[in-house]
């Protein structure tokens, strides 16, 4: 990790007003765009990551040699760690995004997802928490500690349902979704028992560059170029709310700077899609983009096994998000996608470098035995 003497960094938060955030999670898909999003806007991110199978300093390449980004190492549990960072640097706020975070991960190894976003996300609340504490009054007075989570903890919704608000009970149907519903209540419970300063964002499906191909958009977009099955699960009728990732980051810029602590947040893309429509949707891009002589990529498309207790719908509504912080997602869904899938065939050798032997045996665990006649 590259290190500068803490009294510096004070100095030059001073002289221009940029933010020291400690973000963990950070090499992660939506993690690594909140952290170039906010290296480019002027802030200096403590980065720090346990770099699990997902994790990937590829990310940031075009940060390297930056100082504003100072990559760490590390598990969120790891006490000492976290608060040698948090004294070292004296951040403005910690924006959480460390979690396992893959629905089918979960259900083959649930225990995995206990231990980063239960007992960590616990583990982090607390070291920051007696950290905080112990700040002057003023920095306690502006300190922001933001969780970033999922719609998935509300459970999911039947056709004509409304959809999910602040305010919908928790009803969570997945080993992730029970482990984010987890996290998100000891978020909470730190602000209600400690008056500690926390702000949650419940987000839906996100997409865009950089997202580690076992989620369905790059999966299916890299299983397309090679002309290998685009595996659907069940008749590809679920439903999802489609948010660009780089609409989500703007979301949790919002709420840090302007959110009412103790609140949660609401994040939507407004684009509710079937799985089967994103898939043909992707075929429809790659068909236009980069034709194949061996037909559309559509013919590829095999339905397999559904996995165990797939929540039918999830869909966001953002109007509290709207209305109080004035937050509106830009990316239409279909522009959206034909640049996310375009992303993933100018970056070769990204995809080439992530799909690595870990990937290619969850893909065999995953999706072995499950495609139907």
């Amino acid at each position: 990790a590259r290190t500068w003497r803490a009294d510096a960094i004070f100095r030059m938060k001073k002289r221009i007003n940029m933010a020291l955030l400690l973000v963990t999670g950070g090499a992660g898909f939506i993690g690594s765009c909140y952290v170039l999003s906010r290296c480019y806007a002027g802030d200096t991110v403590v980065n720090l990551d346990k770099l699990t199978y997902s994790g990937n300093l590829g990310n940031f390449e075009v940060l390297r040699g930056n100082p504003k980004h100072i990559f760490v190492h590390g598990d969120i549990g790891n006490v000492e760690l976290v608060e040698h960072l948090l004294k070292t640097y004296q951040p403005d706020a910690v924006v959480n995004f460390a979690a396992e975070s893959h629905v089918d991960r979960s259900i083959i190894d649930p225990e995995a997802f206990v231990r980063t976003n239960v007992l960590g996300t616990c583990t982090l609340l607390r070291t920051t928490k007696t950290w905080w504490k112990e700040c002057a009054a003023a920095h306690r007075a502006t300190f922001r500690f933001l969780h970033v989570s999922t719609d998935e903890v509300f459970g999911a919704l039947h056709p004509g349902d409304p959809a999910f608000t602040e305010d919908t009970p928790y009803s969570p149907n997945s080993p992730y979704s029970a482990s984010k519903a987890s996290s998100d209540h000891f978020v909470r419970a730190f602000h209600e028992t400690y008056g500690f300063p926390t702000l949650i964002t419940n987000c839906s499906n996100n997409y865009g560059p950089r997202q580690f191909p076992e989620k369905l958009i790059p999966l299916v977009t890299l299983n397309a170029l090679a002309r290998k099955t685009l595996p659907v699960y069940g008749t590809g009728s679920n439903i999802r709310d489609w948010l660009h990732v780089e609409d989500h980051c703007d979301a949790i810029q919002r709420v840090l700077e302007h959110g009412r602590v103790g609140q949660t947040y609401n994040v939507g893309g407004n684009s509710e899609r079937t799985n089967l429509q994103v898939v043909h949707g992707i075929c429809a891009v790659l068909d236009d983009v980069r034709p194949s002589v061996e037909g559309s990529y559509t013919d590829l498309i095999r339905f397999v096994t559904d996995r165990p207790g797939h929540d039918f719908r999830y869909a966001i509504n953002s109007s509290k998000l709207n209305t109080e912080l004035n937050w509106h997602p830009t990316h239409t869904f279909e522009d959206g996608l034909r640049e996310t899938v375009q992303w993933y065939l100018d970056n070769e050798k990204w995809v080439k470098d992530v799909q690595s032997g870990e990937y290619r045996s969850w893909m065999q665990t995953n999706y072995a035995g499950r495609l139907q006649n």
